[in-house]
Order: structure tokens, then sequence, then C-alpha cells
């Protein structure tokens, strides 16, 4: 019993699957109001998507992954816009 309270809760990327811990992984919320950001933190309220990197990114953006996990809308800004906010927390530079 002791052991799985040591566990660390996994969550996956939306886009190839893998398994990591929070902090291993890249969130993006969905605020009440609709508008997704990058969640360099991983505590902003709302609805969350992760990837692992950022070429999984560019692959849940080919195939609107982020869309569906997130239950909105985006339009090509707006994962341009995501794409930089990432890039400003990451200290990586975007791949469009």
């Amino acid at each position: 019993m002791a052991q799985q309270q040591d566990r660390k809760r996994q969550r996956r990327c939306i886009a190839c699957g893998q398994q990591e811990t929070k902090a291993a992984l890249r969130r993006f919320a969905r605020a009440a109001d609709g508008t997704v950001s990058f969640d360099p933190s991983g505590r902003a309220p709302g609805r969350g998507a992760y990837v692992c990197s950022d070429e999984c990114f560019q692959a849940a953006r080919r195939g609107r992954k982020l869309e569906r996990a997130l239950r909105v809308k985006l339009t090509d800004e707006d994962y341009d816009r995501l794409a930089g906010e990432m890039a400003r927390a990451t200290d990586e530079t975007p791949s469009v």
C-alpha cells in the first residue's frame, strides 16, 4: 500500500501517447472563457492537455489533437501564439 502512495500520477502526451510525470510534459490549459494558453507551471485552472516535445506539439497541430483534447476550436494564429508561448517559457525557438 505504501508503494502506491509513493507513485506519481502519470500523464499522457496527446500526440505520441508516451506516459510521463506531470513535470516531464508541457501543459496547455483551456480557461473557463475558452482561451487556451501554455501553462509552464502546470497549475493553471481549467482543462489541460500535455505534449512531451516540440515535435509532438507540431504533430498535435497537424492532427488537430490539441483541439480535441481541450474541446475548443483553434486557428492557425492560435497555434502560432501557443508555439511562441511554449518557446519563450522553455527557451527554445518555435518551429512552424
